[in-house]
């Protein structure tokens, strides 16, 4: 999307960082996707995966702007493509609100929509509505959709209470990774007087299915900079798709938008409040949302009963110089004979994916199809993942959020 109300245009690149702009035939001599008297005000591309038709490989959901004399609610607009380039409008969802989005959830095989509402009391929130078909999930009247997830009182604000703005979400490995954007104020004419973009910031989310959203820790994930001329004053945004895995890194695309206090007109539209719009890119170690942390002698950590059909264990971590040593746990919770600590081969490094393996070359394929506890031990140091792998190359087999250049799932 060029710029807010803009156009939608294609750009590719080589790295994710350089981009081009390719002349296309949609609109002869430009890189626009669409007509250019389509304005998206917010919306999702989507590459499906799953798809069994080849032509619509590609999903877009548009909604374009709120304007004088149209309902505040009304549809948005459905979109397929073979090719992210070539697009045919094939249908329209049921009334929203401005910055609505949708994703796809594959545990449950179900588009989901992302419909914003204002409530009383609880202001910006967000109505659910899904279906397994792309065109059906848009089909819903006034009033259908139910209640779905808000800003609560855990939820930091600024000048004013939060909202949610928007959710986004993906899945990655065996999770639905979400992104809140929680709005922080201030109300919409404090920046239309003062040409400055609201304060929105991105707050992790994750959930098992999808719906059911856990959310410990509140501070911003992505947030933006309340400076003078920094490029993300406000209005920090997720992509559609959230996350790509690019070789032991996590990368996050999300806009931002600097305003123009010199820029103040009556009509929002024009108004410095929306003005120099850009993209950035956040870098995360893979699986680095979180961690378990050993912070003194003998710190260790035991797993509930667990069932795998694997044979290699493999972790995640940064031992911080500190030995990581695991040992396999009956039901009875005694130690398996070897598979203890002292039969194991330590790993000491930092190291996104390291096979752990026993005295003798060892793995975990005797203890298969058996509940079994993992007793991990480490001194110091941060252990951000465990799985258990048929493949030499540690595949977990799990999702891997929008893809990324050497994902399978491209």
């Amino acid at each position: 999307m060029a710029s807010y109300l803009g156009v939608m245009c294609y750009a590719s690149s080589q790295d994710g960082i350089h981009w081009e702009r390719p002349a296309l035939d949609v609109v002869p001599g430009t890189n626009l996707i669409l007509p250019p008297d389509v304005h998206p005000d917010s919306g999702t591309v989507w590459l499906d995966r799953d798809s069994g038709d080849p032509v619509a490989r590609f999903k877009m959901l548009i909604r374009e702007p709120n304007s004088p004399g149209r309902p505040r609610r009304f549809p948005a607009r459905l979109f397929v493509s073979a090719d992210g380039i070539h697009w045919e409008e094939v249908g329209e969802t049921g009334p929203m609100d401005d910055r609505s989005t949708m994703f796809y959830n594959p545990f449950r095989k179900r588009w989901v929509h992302s419909i914003r509402e204002g409530l009383p009391r609880r202001g910006r929130s967000r109505l659910y509505w899904e279906h397994g078909e792309f065109l059906e999930s848009g089909r819903w009247r006034e009033g259908e959709p139910p209640y779905w997830c808000g800003a609560d009182c855990m939820d930091e604000g600024g000048d004013a209470a939060p909202q949610l703005y928007n959710l986004d979400a993906v899945a990655y490995e065996s999770l639905m990774v979400g992104f809140f954007q929680i709005l922080k104020g201030p109300p919409n004419h404090i920046g239309h007087q003062v040409g400055q973009p609201k304060l929105t910031e991105l707050v992790l989310a994750t959930s098992r299915d999808g719906f059911h959203w856990h959310r410990p820790d509140r501070r911003a994930f992505i947030g933006a900079r309340r400076e003078p001329g920094s490029w993300e004053f406000g209005y920090v945004e997720s992509t559609g798709g959230v996350v790509l895995v690019v070789g032991d890194e996590l990368w996050f695309y999300y806009s931002a938008y600097a305003g123009d206090p010199d820029r103040i007109t009556e009509d929002w539209r024009t108004n410095g409040m929306y003005a120099n719009g850009a993209v950035g890119l956040a870098k995360l170690r893979r699986d680095g949302f979180a961690s378990l942390q050993g912070r003194f002698l003998g710190a260790s950590m035991t797993t509930r009963p667990v069932r795998f059909t694997g044979h290699r264990l493999f972790v995640n971590a940064d031992t911080a110089g500190s030995e990581l040593t695991v040992e396999c746990l009956g039901e009875n919770g005694h130690v398996i004979p070897g598979y203890s600590a002292d039969d194991c081969i330590g790993f000491c490094g930092n190291a996104t994916k390291v096979e752990i393996r026993w005295q003798g070359g060892r793995d975990m394929g005797g203890l298969r199809d058996r509940p079994v506890r993992l007793h991990f031990r480490m001194d110091r140091g941060d252990l951000y993942a465990f799985w258990i792998s048929p493949a030499p190359d540690g595949d977990s087999r799990g999702h891997r959020g929008a893809g990324g250049p050497s994902g399978r799932q491209l």
